[in-house]
């Protein structure tokens, strides 16, 4: 992209809130569930969408707006999809129970393999990019290797369901969001696992009665973020024993049983999230304010991702299927 390249030689500056909006693309049939920038920085005008409607799709949403690709190797919804870190695979887990490594330029499956329960969180390890993790509908969180088509470890926790995924710095541990939320305890909402040993390190984390559907790491400072039921995003150290900050609460948006996702700027200087109301939150990440609201769509905008590379451009998507690019 020729937008991208003046940016490519120097260090990210100061994120941007977006005012306009650039494209307007409608080409999904049923909600999308994950959006993801390309993580290649000389290939970051691609996106990546996985939807309700059994496709995934590639978009040039930097230059044209346009759809590059569609993926239609899912027989069901497809709830979660990520780039390899190379950029030229697409990791893609469903209703369908399938698992698949689709090549981005020929299309052609290089690994699929039939998972036992139904996929709703999929994450790469960040220092080997053979290794996967899934979860979803069942008590186990498993990994996997691309190079042998087989798991290699099964992390076992007494949940119904794994929400989200997220490994913490250099993927020696890792957490799970879950929907183990009961009358009487909140334990194992959120769970930090050991990689290597697939042994628990605390299930006691979070303590209010809330799931949380989406979670994500700060790019400079120990800390993630849980977005809650209870509408609002939580704040957590990401070292032992992973404490919540109990004065910062980031809090305006709704968030109402959907899987709104949050995020932070490449610069960790705003949050910023989606909400049930259509609407896209900035806060300062300091001090937990509101900056300003972006009114995005009209149905749940369920994920707002920023652009690796340049910065003011974010991704929006919502409820009905359409995505949205603002500047």
């Amino acid at each position: 992209s020729e937008l991208i390249k003046p940016y490519l030689g120097s260090k990210y500056k100061l994120t941007e809130i977006p005012k306009s909006l650039v494209f307007h693309m409608s080409k999904h049939s049923s909600p999308v569930n994950e959006i993801q920038w390309c993580p290649v920085r000389e290939q970051s005008h691609m996106l990546l969408s996985a939807s309700m409607d059994k496709t995934i799709k590639v978009w040039d949403a930097v230059d044209t707006g346009c759809c590059l690709k569609t993926f239609s190797c899912h027989s069901c919804a497809v709830r979660a999809a990520q780039w390899s870190s190379c950029g030229r695979r697409i990791l893609s887990g469903g209703f369908d129970s399938m698992l698949h490594l689709t090549d981005v330029e020929t299309g052609k499956q290089i690994f699929s393999s039939r998972n036992e329960f139904r996929i709703s969180a999929l994450k790469f390890h960040p220092t080997d990019s053979n290794i996967f993790i899934c979860g979803g509908f069942s008590p186990e969180v498993k990994a996997w290797d691309i190079r042998t088509c087989k798991m290699t470890r099964v992390y076992k926790a007494a949940v119904q369901q794994t929400l989200d995924i997220l490994f913490l710095t250099e993927g020696k541990e890792f957490l799970t969001s879950t929907d183990a939320v009961s009358r009487d305890s909140a334990d194992r909402t959120i769970i930090a696992w050991d990689f290597q040993s697939a042994a628990k390190i605390s299930n006691q984390i979070f303590h209010e009665r809330y799931t949380c559907p989406s979670l994500a790491l700060h790019p400079g400072e120990s800390v993630f973020v849980a977005q809650t039921n209870g509408n609002y995003v939580a704040l957590f150290s990401s070292q032992r024993p992973y404490r919540i900050n109990k004065k910062k609460r980031y809090e305006g948006h709704k968030v109402e049983g959907f899987a709104v996702g949050c995020e932070f700027s490449p610069d960790g200087t705003l949050l910023v999230t989606g909400s049930s109301d259509g609407k896209v939150f900035f806060y300062n990440y300091h001090t937990a304010r509101i900056i300003r609201t972006l009114s995005a769509h009209k149905e749940a905008c369920v994920s707002a991702i920023f652009h690796p590379v340049l910065p003011s451009l974010l991704a929006t998507c919502d409820w009905t299927g359409e995505i949205k690019i603002w500047q």
